[in-house]
Protein backbone atom coordinates (compact mmCIF):
# COMPACT_ATOMS: atom_id res chain seq x y z
CA UNK A 1 0.00 0.00 0.00
CA UNK A 2 1.52 3.19 -1.23
CA UNK A 3 1.27 6.57 1.01
CA UNK A 4 -0.28 9.59 -0.50
CA UNK A 5 -0.41 13.27 0.06
CA UNK A 6 -3.95 15.20 -0.24
CA UNK A 7 -3.31 18.72 -1.28
CA UNK A 8 -6.37 21.12 -1.18
CA UNK A 9 -6.27 24.30 -2.74
CA UNK A 10 -8.94 26.60 -1.92
CA UNK A 11 -9.67 29.22 -4.47
CA UNK A 12 -12.31 32.13 -5.02
CA UNK A 13 -12.42 31.34 -8.46
CA UNK A 14 -10.26 33.99 -9.70
CA UNK A 15 -7.45 34.47 -11.83
CA UNK A 16 -5.43 35.14 -9.37
CA UNK A 17 -6.40 31.82 -7.42
CA UNK A 18 -6.19 29.69 -10.89
CA UNK A 19 -2.60 30.89 -10.88
CA UNK A 20 -2.03 29.11 -7.42
CA UNK A 21 -4.15 25.99 -8.69
CA UNK A 22 -1.97 26.25 -11.82
CA UNK A 23 1.49 26.02 -9.92
CA UNK A 24 0.35 23.34 -7.27
CA UNK A 25 -0.65 20.78 -10.30
CA UNK A 26 2.91 21.70 -12.16
CA UNK A 27 4.47 20.83 -9.09
CA UNK A 28 2.68 17.47 -7.92
CA UNK A 29 4.11 14.01 -7.68
CA UNK A 30 2.64 10.81 -8.13
CA UNK A 31 2.02 10.75 -4.30
CA UNK A 32 -0.54 14.11 -4.41
CA UNK A 33 -3.97 13.96 -4.70
CA UNK A 34 -5.18 17.66 -5.57
CA UNK A 35 -7.95 18.65 -4.92
CA UNK A 36 -9.43 22.51 -5.63
CA UNK A 37 -12.04 23.72 -3.39
CA UNK A 38 -14.49 26.12 -4.21
CA UNK A 39 -14.95 29.13 -1.52
CA UNK A 40 -18.08 29.63 -3.93
CA UNK A 41 -19.77 25.79 -2.24
CA UNK A 42 -21.12 25.64 0.78
CA UNK A 43 -19.37 22.57 1.38
CA UNK A 44 -15.98 24.21 0.54
CA UNK A 45 -16.12 27.49 3.15
CA UNK A 46 -17.32 25.04 5.65
CA UNK A 47 -14.09 22.77 4.74
CA UNK A 48 -11.70 26.05 4.63
CA UNK A 49 -13.47 27.22 8.31
CA UNK A 50 -12.37 23.79 9.46
CA UNK A 51 -8.53 24.12 8.28
CA UNK A 52 -8.37 27.89 9.59
CA UNK A 53 -8.57 29.44 5.99
CA UNK A 54 -8.24 33.10 6.60
CA UNK A 55 -7.55 34.29 2.96
CA UNK A 56 -7.16 32.83 -0.25
CA UNK A 57 -5.89 30.97 -2.10
CA UNK A 58 -4.93 29.10 0.42
CA UNK A 59 -3.08 25.41 0.11
CA UNK A 60 -3.60 22.83 2.69
CA UNK A 61 -1.35 19.67 3.24
CA UNK A 62 -2.81 16.73 4.48
CA UNK A 63 -5.49 18.77 6.62
CA UNK A 64 -2.56 21.28 7.66
CA UNK A 65 -2.08 24.88 6.10
CA UNK A 66 1.12 25.94 4.21
CA UNK A 67 3.17 27.96 6.26
CA UNK A 68 3.01 30.19 3.60
CA UNK A 69 -1.13 30.27 3.94
CA UNK A 70 -0.91 31.12 7.69
CA UNK A 71 -1.85 34.46 7.27
CA UNK A 72 -3.93 36.02 9.50
CA UNK A 73 -6.60 37.53 6.95
CA UNK A 74 -8.51 41.15 7.08
CA UNK A 75 -8.45 42.26 11.00
CA UNK A 76 -10.57 45.11 12.21
CA UNK A 77 -7.18 46.51 14.28
CA UNK A 78 -5.30 46.60 11.28
CA UNK A 79 -7.81 48.64 9.09
CA UNK A 80 -8.25 50.58 11.61
CA UNK A 81 -4.97 51.04 11.78
CA UNK A 82 -4.27 52.24 8.27
CA UNK A 83 -6.92 55.05 9.22
CA UNK A 84 -10.52 52.78 7.55
CA UNK A 85 -13.34 54.55 9.53
CA UNK A 86 -11.09 57.29 11.04
CA UNK A 87 -12.38 60.60 10.48
CA UNK A 88 -9.27 62.71 8.45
Amino acid sequence: MSESRTVEVFTAGCPLCSDVVDTVREMACQSCEVRVVSLQDESGTQRAREVGVQSVSAVAINGTLASCCRGQGVSRGTLREAGVGVPI
